[in-house]
């Protein structure tokens, strides 16, 4: 979805690849919340110093937004968040583990518990916990966010060049990792744990050994 342009609030919508794959198998689509992202802007182009207030931001206003994209993995790089009045820094997300190593023998589970600085945020909407490559194992939720009505997400964050198609993508939280059993050689991965509420986010290595 994206402005028409900077001067009309008329919006252009489409669907993602996501969106259609969804309306295809149900016939219909059950959208409960959404997202906004800014970006196309870049803030540096804010000139305090411009002879008056009214040209301040002028470049920024002037700048060409972006048109509606279908591939959910290249947009919303930038979401949009509400913090607290006065905050002056994005709250800062700590994963239990600074990274995890596991062999693919081990049949338990791994549990990872993220957690927010300032502790007033994401205890309603959770974390989105997304796997790089789910050949290494698969990720589960075991403590669900209140505020949250299914525990799995389509692409949540923008994913860049990462091929989509091997990553999982969850919303909970607390998670666990399983190793899979199937591997033929050590593999590494990364399990990129992003706040919902707060923004920011915080990336760790997975890797699971065979002998």
């Amino acid at each position: 979805m994206s402005y028409l342009d900077n001067n009309s609030i008329f919006v252009d919508a489409v669907l993602t690849n996501k969106g259609r794959q969804l309306l295809a198998t149900n016939g219909s689509l059950n959208i409960t919340s959404f997202a906004l992202a800014d970006d196309e802007i870049d803030y540096s182009l804010f000139n305090p110093n411009a002879p008056s207030a009214q040209l301040t931001d002028i470049a920024l206003v002037n700048t060409p937004v972006f048109e509606p994209v279908s591939d959910e993995t290249q947009a919303l790089k930038y979401k949009l968040v509400t913090l607290d009045e006065g905050t002056t820094f994005i709250p800062t997300i700590t994963i239990s583990q600074g990274s995890i190593t596991v062999s693919y023998t081990y049949t338990g589970r791994v549990v990872i518990s993220p957690s927010t600085t300032p502790a007033n945020y994401n205890s309603n909407l959770g974390y989105t916990a997304i796997l790089g490559n789910s050949a290494v194992g698969s990720l589960v939720v075991t403590t669900q966010a209140p505020s949250v009505n299914a525990s799995s997400g389509t692409t949540a964050v923008f994913a860049g060049d990462i091929n989509t198609a091997n990553s999982q993508t969850l919303i909970g939280l607390e998670f666990a990792f399983i190793p899979s059993s199937n591997l033929q050689n050590t593999t590494s991965t990364t399990l990129t744990i992003i706040g919902n509420e707060s923004g920011g986010g915080n990336t760790i290595p997975i890797t699971v050994t065979v002998p």
